[in-house]
C-alpha cells in the first residue's frame, strides 16, 4: 500500500538555509526514490492555518517512507529544514487502488 510524506511550509526564516536543504534534500533521494506528486505549486488554503508552500512525496510503503526521513542523508539535510523555515511534515498511509 503506498504512503505519502507531506510537508507544508509555513514560515520562512533563512532563505540561504533553505537553499542548502533542497540540495541535500535532493541529494537524498537517491536510493529511496520517493515519486513527487506536488512540489511547491500554486495552491489555495481552503482551511487552516496559512502556509508558503507543500509537497507530497509518494513511497511504497510506510516503511520505504520511513527509511528515507530517517536516512542518515535526510537528516543531515533537515538540519537546514529546521534553522530555515517552520513546517509540518507527516506521513499517511495510502490507500489500495484495486
Amino acid at each position: 500500500m503506498p504512503a505519502y510524506v507531506v510537508l507544508t511550509r509555513e514560515r520562512t526564516h533563512d532563505a540561504d538555509e533553505l537553499a542548502q536543504y533542497g540540495a541535500k534534500a535532493k541529494a537524498a533521494r537517491e536510493g529511496h526514490a520517493p515519486e513527487p506528486l506536488a512540489f511547491y505549486g500554486d495552491f489555495e488554503v481552503l482551511e487552516g492555518s496559512d502556509m508558503e508552500g507543500a509537497v507530497i512525496l509518494r513511497f511504497p510503503d510506510m516503511a520505504a517512507a520511513r527509511a528515507w526521513y530517517q536516512s542518515d542523508a535526510y537528516q543531515d539535510a533537515r538540519r537546514h529544514r529546521f534553522q530555515g523555515a517552520d513546517y509540518r511534515v507527516f506521513l499517511v498511509d495510502g490507500v489500495d487502488n484495486a
